[in-house]
């Protein structure tokens, strides 16, 4: 029996209780997963994507390990709620125009104390002083710097449309304005690769344009490490008692973490490591996320229906944005049809093993939007269900 297949029993016999659709975790793999980042952080600490996890009981758990330190959240509704939660180290990694939840953070010490908020220009300075409604407490924030290549006089962009702050003068010019505004700490800067640590450089079949994006990736690093280090050493200037400087995401932990301006990386996805994921030369993590639907047809010959299925990710509308069938291996959609909002038609010579009510696994191709499916996470370990646990949305939170 491969790998594969021991895996597929293992969750058939752990959930055979459980109707589908349900999503597992498997404990094994995401401890392994987080282990390796670890070790590939070389020492430095990572900070969790919570967006890649959204489920308080895994960001517990991972937070516990040695080698993780605080969170990187997403939005600040998110951030409060998970600061009120007891959680007291919290990055907010995108700016935010959430006026209320400003006027929440101003009011109190401990919010104040835990969540530190994310700038890219002086005008969501104004939103969050307007935002205040008397609240006085000391606001802590993070700058954030555009990481995108810029080639050919800045006619080539290779990166996302994130800040507008990319050269050292940018970002010193900002940080100024913190220091001199009263209310405000500035404590942070947070750069984040993602045409680096979000894009895999070994497509299967696409070997040429795996080399191009290698070749991209390895001039984006040399460029980013030297202008990175550039702006570290022009806002320590600003503010020398700069607490953090964070960088990295899944797929670029080890280079980020070579950095001497770094002092901390993020990473989230790799805890689950869904399909986005597979096509990376620097790592190979194990799925530890997974979904499964149950079979209600058989059509045909070679064919079975599931039930549900069509979670497509965000992003740029593509295939690669799919979930994919996993377990059973050799199952794949119908051209025509793909993966559906109440059914699923799936091909392949499994299909004729399979039984009315039998459990298909998927992988998500994004982490933890697949938790925005689902209410519960079953944990396994072995082939049983040691917990079952609320994901943010279990909870009753859908941030976005």
């Amino acid at each position: 029996m491969t790998a594969r297949a021991a895996d597929r029993a293992r969750y058939d016999r752990a959930t055979a209780h459980l109707d589908a659709p349900l999503a597992i975790v498997d404990l094994d793999a995401f401890d392994a997963n987080a282990a390796d980042l670890v070790r590939r952080a070389a020492g430095k600490p990572v900070r969790v994507a919570s967006k890649s996890v959204r489920c308080r009981a895994l960001l517990e758990r991972v937070l516990a390990r040695e080698g993780f330190q605080g969170i990187m959240s997403f939005t600040l509704a998110e951030s409060l709620w998970l600061a009120r939660s007891g959680f007291d180290d919290i990055l907010l990694a995108y700016p935010s125009a959430d006026r209320s939840g400003f006027a929440e953070l101003a009011a109190d010490p401990k919010l104040a104390g835990a969540v530190t908020v994310m700038i890219d220009d002086a005008a969501q300075l104004d939103l969050i002083d307007a935002s205040r409604d008397g609240g006085r407490e000391l606001v802590r924030v993070c700058l954030e710097l555009d990481t995108s290549l810029k080639l050919l006089g800045g006619r080539v962009r290779v990166g996302a449309r994130r800040s507008p702050l990319h050269s050292p003068a940018q970002v010193a010019d900002l940080a100024r304005a913190v220091a001199r505004r009263p209310g405000f700490r500035l404590v942070g800067i947070m750069a984040y690769e993602g045409h680096v640590a979000g894009v895999g450089d070994d497509l299967a079949g696409r070997p040429l344009r795996s080399r191009a994006i290698r070749l991209m990736q390895a001039a984006a690093r040399r460029e980013l490490a030297e202008r990175r280090g550039a702006v570290v050493r022009a806002v320590r200037g600003v503010a020398p008692d700069l607490e953090f400087v964070n960088g990295g995401g899944t797929g670029s932990v080890q280079h980020t973490a070579a950095e001497d301006a770094v002092t901390e990386i993020a990473a989230g996805s790799g805890l689950y490591v869904p399909r986005l994921f597979d096509n990376y030369t620097s790592f190979s993590g194990r799925p530890a996320a997974l979904f499964a639907q149950p079979v209600v047809r058989r059509p045909g010959v070679g064919v079975v229906t599931v039930l549900g299925g069509g979670y497509p990710a965000s992003g740029a509308a593509g295939r690669d944005r799919l979930p994919v069938p996993y377990l059973p291996k050799g199952l794949s959609y119908d051209p025509q049809e793909g993966p559906g909002e109440v059914q699923t038609p799936l091909l392949g010579s499994p299909a004729d093993d399979l039984l009315i009510g039998d459990k298909v696994w998927f992988r998500h191709a994004k982490a933890g939007e697949l938790c925005e499916r689902f209410d519960t996470l079953h944990l396994i370990e072995g082939d049983t269900v040691t917990a079952t646990v609320p994901t943010y949305r279990g909870e009753g939170q859908t941030f976005l």
